[in-house]
């Protein structure tokens, strides 16, 4: 019996330290991520931006040299050439292009070095892709504020839609194993927009505001005499201001991922959900950098395998067509089928050819085909959206659980909100009961009615 007892025991035991390690959960995120419902919103997130940034472009902002050249690859080489460059193709109109499909090209390169860098357990090649993408993104800033800051609008408040309605959707499931309709979800998201929209921009508000205290200090600095002893002065709260920026920046950056995940957990406002994302990645900041280093490489394995899908997906249907085209296109340059679908290639999917088409029909069917295969692109980013906010769904959880030594069952739901709120006031119900109880007296309390009384209500006003 003592051994059976002690077998017990360590059997428990070992189960419960196995089920410390949460980080397995995060494997749960590709089947997640493949639901038709989430792919519907993530692709309907895709396609509003790419439209609202296809009709943007149409001012064709962006301006390239005759050899194609365009102001983001000489601000990669040398800012300092950019307005020298700016100056000398300022006439050729025929040459310039947007800023939204200028930085989707180079964004996309960088997000497949990135991959291949990531594969090859490449660090340098890791940082060196993202921080060209961070430098492509202070020239678009940079050079057309009001067109990024038009757009960066439109962006934040489509996934503010898009991506609460997936971490809603990804919380339902992870928690209690539920799979929300996609109206429900976009309800809830729809409901949350305030705090979905707010919650990444409050830090970048507070951090501009404590910025301005430096700034006015240096205005000071500029009186003469008396400028440079008050700056002597105040800077150590400079200094202090810094470190509050400094913190808001690092928290705004790790916990970034963390933001729609506690609303769409929780139920968080704007500032609870900032509050919990710099709890969580200053709580336990190795243990966020682990679910994350997880999720990335996860992903990426995730990610070529749906390529590699997508990719045999159309080498298959092209190669089946082939098979029953043997004519050439009205050019004689090619085959027909070739014209008007080149062959695709695992890193260009919809593939390349200088051919043109001659005759209109050929024409219209290649844009159709070209229509459909954008349309399976946008299938690929969306995989890519869905994956992202369903990890970070469960990264959520799983550090709640460790910080704050919450249930991964536990998640807010309006139904449950609403009835745990009074249906009525307080002085209402205190006023109804005191009512209530003024209109009931007892039966003992209630006196017989004299015999008189009774006579007199019997007889009326007739003579007995």
């Amino acid at each position: 019996m003592h051994l059976k007892g002690r077998k017990m025991d360590s059997e428990k035991q070992s189960s419960q330290s196995f089920g410390d390690f949460l980080f397995p959960k995060i494997f749960q995120t590709f089947r997640m991520a493949i639901q038709p419902s989430k792919l519907i919103i993530a692709f309907a997130a895709v396609a509003v931006i790419c439209l609202a940034g296809w009709i943007m472009d149409s001012g064709n902002t962006v301006i390239a040299g005759s050899d194609g050249t365009t102001e983001l690859q000489v601000y990669l080489g040398d800012p300092g050439r950019v307005p020298l460059f700016i100056e000398t193709n300022q006439g050729l109109k025929s040459e310039r292009r947007g800023v939204f499909s200028t930085m989707w090209h180079f964004a996309a390169t960088k997000f497949h070095g990135l991959l291949t860098a990531l594969f090859a357990f490449d660090i340098g090649g890791i940082k060196a892709n993202i921080l060209e993408y961070c430098r492509a993104t202070t020239w678009a800033f940079r050079y057309h504020p009001v067109y990024c800051a038009i757009l960066g609008v439109i962006k934040l408040a489509v996934i503010s839609i898009a991506g609460g309605s997936l971490c809603r959707i990804a919380a339902l499931q992870f928690a209690r194993d539920e799979k929300p309709g996609l109206t429900e979800a976009v309800r809830f998201s729809a409901g949350k927009f305030w705090s979905l929209f707010t919650a990444p921009l409050a830090p970048l508000g507070i951090t501009v505001f404590i910025g301005l205290f430096i700034f006015f200090l240096g205005l000071i600095c500029n009186i003469p005499r008396a400028g440079e002893l008050i700056t002597a002065i105040f800077v150590p709260l400079a200094l202090i201001a810094g470190g509050l920026i400094a913190i808001l920046l690092i928290g705004t950056v790790a916990g970034f991922n963390l933001m729609f995940p506690a609303v769409a957990y929780d139920g968080s406002d704007c500032f609870d959900a900032v509050s919990r994302a710099f709890s969580y990645v200053y709580g336990k900041p190795w243990r966020m950098a682990f679910y994350t280093a997880i999720a990335a490489v996860y992903g990426a394995i995730c990610y070529a395998f749906v390529r590699f899908f997508t990719f045999l997906l159309l080498w298959v249907a092209r190669w089946s067509l082939e098979l029953g085209i043997w004519v050439d296109n009205s050019s004689k340059e090619a085959g027909k089928l070739t014209a008007l679908w080149p062959p695709p290639g695992f890193m260009n999917l919809p593939g390349s050819s200088s051919l043109s088409t001659v005759n209109w029909s050929e024409w219209v069917a290649a844009f159709l085909i070209n229509l459909v295969l954008l349309a399976v692109i946008g299938l690929l980013v969306s995989f890519i959206i869905s994956f992202y906010f369903s990890a970070n769904t469960i990264i959520y959880a799983l550090m709640r659980n460790r910080v704050d030594n919450t249930a991964l069952e536990d998640i807010y739901t309006p139904s449950e909100a609403a009835q745990a709120e009074p249906a009525t006031p307080p002085a209402a119900e205190s006023e109804s009961q005191e009512s209530k109880a003024e209109t009931e007296t007892p039966p003992d309390s209630v006196s017989p009615p004299e015999p008189g009384n009774r006579v007199a209500k019997q007889c009326g006003s007739s003579p007995c």
